[in-house]
């Protein structure tokens, strides 16, 4: 039986390396975001370790372009700007009277939603596959 290589043709180990402490930065601000004060998404939004992965994922974007990092690295920035995006939501939820039972939902499902995507993406890039 083959077993696929864990690390396919065209990619620097370095970078599949990199791509795992962008991961693990990511991992590091939801465990934040859980057993602090913060919520999921606020700590991965505003923590310091995801801003340090965001900033990565743009300074390496280049390295990885046309390999099958690109899609991690994809992955990874539309994960930290959807979740920017859904807190902002969630602030202006909150400023209203009506919105607040709304914005606690979306906060749980927003913290869910990350923790989701930072699991399915560190799963793939352990086997070695793109993330779609």
């Amino acid at each position: 039986m083959n077993n696929p290589s864990p690390l396919p043709q065209g990619v620097r180990p370095s970078l599949v390396h990199l791509t795992h402490i962008i991961y693990a930065l990511h991992a590091s601000a939801v465990v934040v975001g859980v057993i602090s004060s913060a919520t999921v998404a606020g700590g991965f939004v505003f923590g310091l370790p995801s801003l340090l992965a965001v900033f990565l994922n743009y300074l390496k974007r280049g390295d990885v372009t046309g390999t099958w990092l690109e899609s991690h690295f994809r992955w990874q920035i539309r994960t930290f700007w959807f979740t920017f995006l859904w807190l902002l939501v969630y602030g202006l939820l909150l400023i209203t009277i009506i919105g607040i039972p709304l914005a606690w939902i979306l906060i749980i499902l927003l913290g869910l939603w990350v923790g989701y995507r930072v699991v399915r993406g560190w799963l793939a890039l352990s086997n070695g596959r793109p993330v779609s």
